[in-house]
């Protein structure tokens, strides 16, 4: 969560053993019965290592020889230095090390953590990243990571932590708050630009790749929200109830692999899980966490998630932030009057400054900060926005465009670009270029139309009595304007008004129709989120909305603007039906006039907010249906968050996901649909065909919540493992996107391997006229000798290809052993999935081109 000025707001027994862990899964039972088969790690990544043999329920372990034991995060000795230096703090300077506090010199990051200059232990700052650096410095914009996911590529996942992990480095932090990778359980989750893949296998690669690049430079990443946090709407108080297969198999597999990875810290997340919050989840942080994994690092809580003092430090948190409301004076307190051991405190300033001595910050000269290399950055987040363009519908040769030909650019996404997602998300890009500019040096002529109003027109003047300049208004500091007349509307229609201000949300103008005031401030945070397309207008001033319908008539209209301590500048602007109405039909007239038509649509997301349709925002549907009908060659280029639905889709000419490409975006989609690159991306969630159609539709228990309880009734049908389960045919399945060119796959084979997997082997070729990108899948179904209700087929593996014309390709890809194995919830334990096993390769999850078999020894 973030506050106006960029920072974030401010806001029992000893840990336990696996028996622990195994306790919290029994508890979830109330969504029991749903198992599925595991994953696995796939190309390029060596996520199984961290695969796990565990010991009999209830037997010792680690933990239980008592928490003051010297040893690091994970159980092996902590550095010597560590211990030197633990014995010489304060009780008060551990504590100090234990929450954040704020900065002395802030450079707009999210939290600080002070250190103790006596002993040379330097202060930790703390910056939000999934998709570049934020802080009030520039840095460089990255498309948001589902963009990345959609490469299909860890390598560049690799890249993409690269460039973060430098400039984290270069503008003055030291861990980044991400990756997030939480899976894409609901389309409408506002938060799931952030993340990956609607898959545990997919996720797992790439979180791992881009916490190795990260870390690679230096900083220290932050995998979050641990666990289950797949929703913002009631994310601080849900209680998550999901079975341990699926908590196993599904929703821990990706955090597991980041484990694996080497992350340095870990952040727990909001929701409770099994009835208590995720900061205090001994069963989690301890039992999952380090004891089953071995994780050896930090574990944060999420802004304001932390809920006590001895619980939470006992159940494994370490660190609260964003200040010490618990782990401050309480804490010491606390351990002065004997509630708190102080082992416990030592425990946790232990893996705090273990970490820190592992990224080279308790050295005597730490390691130099590197300068920003813009221009390298700027190279990568083009190379991802390129690599994850995903085409997803192309008719009659719309795409690509032929240079030299007349284009019409519609949709504000056109002539403002949507750079990135809102909240922790949002980053002050180097430069953010417009798609109308990069598209007009490449058509003969260019023209634009608005299409769908944004930020509103002024109101109309000859509607308000008494009469009132409608443009816009500068109230000076300690003095207050107001407004009181009427406001005349001529039929009943609906009206989106949109208030446009400059001062903090205490000092927002009032505005008043009738007895209701429209722009009340908002509980919680949902008020400080920034950053996107819709909450900003293009000269800087805040933006809010409201939409009412309104009868024909006269309506009393109040305005209140206070000046308060520094002036306020203010706008109060109108979208009606008539409004839209024209604004359609210039789009119109300039589709006519076209040889092509590149229509872009938005839907602007961002932290604290669930989305709550699948359809595109205001009157964008009708916006495209009215210029497909004018021009069938119209490209729509979506800049969405998430999956939409699309009423229009015949239509068109041609459909381009460009989610939110980054500060290099308007170059990307022009590279893209001028055809100088194949569009390489393909969906990493399933697009349902309607809102009534996906996986938590129509079951309130499954979401949001019933009574502030929520469970994962479709168990490990997740995702397009759902869909292949119900039969239900998906707008665009998981997996598919399209290319200039065409392949075609042959000669499938599979054997098994030594270690229990599988190598699955096949020859692509490029059968068009232009080199081009596919991503042949590797599906796998059930294991014949396992009792277990399991999916139809899962994603095993998958291999990223860029070949030329006519380029034939032998591949091979390897199947893990832990993707053909299952969770047993009744000996809490992989179990290998042998048997003959169905191997399906594909161009996506619905696209399935050839079958074969092999037999699978099994090695869990």
């Amino acid at each position: 969560m973030q506050t106006p000025n960029g920072s974030r707001p401010p806001a029992g027994a000893d840990p336990v053993s696996r028996r622990g862990a195994l306790r919290l899964l029994a508890a979830t039972a109330a969504a029991a019965g749903l198992p599925e088969t595991a994953h696995a790690a796939g190309p390029g990544t060596g996520t199984d290592a961290a695969t796990s043999t565990d010991t009999v329920p209830g037997a010792k372990t680690g933990t239980e020889s008592g928490p003051a034991t010297a040893t690091g995060p994970g159980g092996s000795p902590a550095p010597p230095r560590v211990e030197a230096l633990l014995a010489r703090l304060t009780l008060t300077e551990k504590v100090s090390l234990l929450h954040g506090a704020p900065d002395p010199r802030p450079l707009g990051q999210a939290g600080h953590v002070p250190g103790v200059p006596r002993l040379g232990i330097p202060p930790l700052r703390l910056a939000d990243g999934p998709a570049g650096v934020r802080v009030t410095a520039r840095a460089t914009a990255l498309p948001a990571p589902v963009l990345l996911a959609a490469a299909f590529d860890p390598g560049l996942a690799r890249r993409y932590g690269r460039v973060i992990g430098r400039e984290g480095r270069a503008l003055g932090q030291d861990v980044l708050l991400s990756p997030m990778v939480n899976l894409i359980r609901t389309p409408y989750a506002g938060r799931n630009f952030e993340t990956f893949a609607e898959d545990p296998l997919l996720s797992a690669d790439l979180v791992a790749a881009e916490i190795e690049g990260v870390q690679g430079e230096g900083l220290i990443a932050t995998v979050k929200h641990f666990a289950l946090n797949n929703q913002e709407q009631d994310r601080e108080t849900i209680d998550v109830r999901v079975d341990e297969r699926t908590l196993h198999e599904v929703y821990l597999r990706a955090f597991e692999a980041a484990v694996a990875a080497g992350t340095g810290a870990v952040m727990a997340a909001y929701n409770k899980v099994a009835g208590t919050h995720a900061g205090e989840n001994a069963d989690l942080l301890t039992g999952v966490l380090r004891e089953r994994w071995g994780f050896d690092g930090l574990v944060m809580s999420d802004w304001s998630a932390t809920h006590s003092t001895a619980p939470a430090l006992a159940a494994g948190l370490d660190l609260e932030m964003p200040d010490g409301t618990h782990y401050g004076d309480p804490l010491v307190r606390a351990v002065t009057d004997g509630t708190v051991p102080e082992a416990h405190v030592d425990r946790a300033v232990r893996r705090v400054l273990t970490v820190m001595d592992r990224f080279g910050l308790l050295d005597p000269a730490p390691p130099a900060r590197p300068a920003r290399d813009a221009a390298a950055g700027a190279a990568v987040a083009r190379e991802v926005a390129e690599a994850g363009a995903t085409l997803l519908r192309n008719a009659h040769g719309t795409l690509p465009l032929a240079p030299g030909r007349r284009v019409a650019v519609i949709g504000p996404t056109g002539a403002r670009p949507l750079v990135g997602g809102g909240g922790s998300a949002h980053v002050v890009p180097d430069r953010a270029a417009r798609p109308l500019d990069a598209i007009g040096a490449r058509a003969a002529e260019v023209t634009y139309a608005l299409g769908e109003d944004v930020y509103g027109k002024p109101l109309p003047a000859d509607a308000l009595h008494p009469a009132l300049d409608t443009g816009e208004r500068h109230v000076p500091a300690g003095r207050t304007w107001t407004y009181d007349g009427t406001l005349t509307v001529p039929e009943d229609d609906e009206w989106t008004f949109v208030l446009h201000y400059s001062a903090e949300p205490t000092g927002r103008p009032e505005v008043r129709l009738g007895a209701e005031n429209l722009f009340p401030l908002a509980p919680g945070y949902t008020e400080y989120f920034a950053g996107g397309l819709v909450t900003a207008a293009p000269d800087g001033l805040a933006v809010r909305r409201r939409t009412l319908r309104l009868t024909a008539g006269r309506h009393r209209l109040r305005i209140t603007a206070p000046g308060g301590g520094s002036g306020q500048t203010f706008r109060l602007r109108r979208i009606t039906g008539a409004t839209r109405a024209a604004d359609v039909a210039e789009a119109v007239r300039a589709a006519r006039a076209a040889d092509d038509v590149v229509l872009f649509a938005y839907e602007d997301a961002t932290e604290g907010q669930d989305r709550t349709t699948l359809a595109l925002p205001g009157n964008q549907d009708r916006l495209i249906e009215a210029v497909a009908r004018a021009n069938p060659r119209t490209t729509v280029v979506l800049n969405t968050s998430s999956a939409v639905t699309m009423p229009w889709l015949a239509a068109t000419g041609a459909v381009l996901q460009m989610h939110y490409p980054g500060q290099e975006g308007a170059a990307a989609t022009a590279a893209v649909l001028y055809g100088a690159c194949d569009p390489g991306g393909r969906l990493t969630q399933t697009y349902p065909a309607a809102d009534d159609r996906h996986p938590v539709a129509g079951d309130p228990l499954r979401y949001p919540g019933v009574a502030g309880t929520e469970e994962y009734g479709e168990g490990v049908h997740t995702g397009h493992r759902w869909y292949d389960a119900r039969g239900v045919r998906p707008l665009f399945p998981f997996g598919h996107g399209l290319s200039y060119t065409s392949f075609v796959f042959t000669r499938l084979r599979a054997r098994p391997v030594g270690d229990g997997g599988l190598d699955v082997s096949f020859t692509v070729r490029n059968t068009g006229r232009r080199d081009g990108v596919t991503v042949p899948q590797v599906y796998v179904g059930p294991s014949p000798d396992l009792t277990l209700d399991q999916p139809v087929r899962v994603l095993a593996g998958y291999r990223r290809l860029a070949l030329r014309a006519g380029e034939r390709r032998r591949v091979t890809v390897r199947v893990a052993a832990r993707t053909l194995s299952s969770w047993d919830a009744r000996r809490h334990a992989w179990v290998p999935g042998t048997g003959r096993r169905t191997v399906w390769l594909g161009a996506s999850s619905g696209d399935l081109r050839l079958r074969t078999s092999a037999e699978a020894a099994g090695s869990a």
